[in-house]
């Protein structure tokens, strides 16, 4: 009997990646996304070329109460998931105080409250089969504040420590939650949020399948965070060696000059 991977963000970048690496071990999939076209277009291309199955879900997760609305379909359908990858996030560029709050909000809603949500109904189902593997999707950004884009490397910071506890708390019940924090990375992200950075034009960025492949490989062995490439592990653990005040005013000053982050 093929394994079901429920993958939110599914319709582009590493969430799209992600479905196409779990399609060709032979898992079935459920997707779920804002774009009902794009997803069609994926359920149509993964089942023709690896003969599994794909549920679609059209879903804007940053709003409140979705994650019940999914897990409700979910019931209604009989489907039983054995990996959750938490995928869907976004960000914002710009100082806190003349951000759009609704933004915040929503993205606050989407990478923080519906993310633990999903996890929260999905997991005891889980505990109860005694196995499971869930991938939570942060970034380079949990590892410090990041001025003008606080809100989103908080909710990162948030994904990481929340990840790291879980897999703490299950990892005696066949259970495992890994948190996947890459750096720059090809995705639409950059694009939306920061435009012609220097960054986007300047800095050699991951694929998005070297960044899918590097978390699924790492939740397939249950490892608790997984960063990839050297210069962004580097980069993270680099910052415990300094104040966290200087810390603060570096990652300022790189944020200003190239608007640096995934």
């Amino acid at each position: 009997m093929n394994k079901t991977a429920l993958i939110t963000g599914a319709s582009e970048g590493i969430g799209l990646e992600l479905a196409r690496i779990h399609a060709s071990k032979g898992d079935d999939l459920v997707l779920v996304a804002r774009s009902g076209d794009k997803l069609g277009l994926i359920k149509n291309e993964l089942e023709q070329e690896f003969k599994i199955k794909v549920y679609n879900i059209i879903k804007d997760l940053s709003v409140k109460g979705s994650a019940v609305e999914v897990y409700d379909e979910l019931r209604r359908q009989n489907i039983s998931i054995d990996y959750l990858i938490n995928n869907a996030g976004f960000g914002d560029f710009g100082l806190f105080a003349e951000s759009d709050w609704t933004k915040q909000e929503n993205m606050i809603n989407l990478n923080i409250t519906t993310l633990a949500h999903l996890t929260r109904l999905i997991l005891p189902d889980m505990i109860t089969r005694g196995e499971g593997r869930i991938l939570n999707v942060a970034s380079t950004a949990a590892f410090q504040p990041g001025p003008t884009m606080s809100v989103y490397f908080a909710t990162k910071a948030f994904i990481l420590y929340f990840s790291e506890a879980i897999n703490n708390e299950v990892k005696d019940k066949g259970l495992t939650v890994t948190a996947l924090c890459p750096g720059s990375t090809e995705s639409n992200f950059h694009a939306v949020v920061l435009g012609d950075s220097r960054l986007v034009t300047d800095r050699k960025k991951a694929s998005a399948r070297e960044v899918a492949m590097a978390g699924y490989k790492a939740m397939m062995k249950g490892k608790p965070v997984v960063i990839p490439g050297i210069k962004n592990k580097f980069m993270a653990f680099g910052v415990r060696f300094f104040p966290r005040e200087f810390i603060i005013k570096m990652v300022r000053k790189i944020q200003e000059k190239k608007n640096y982050i995934t």
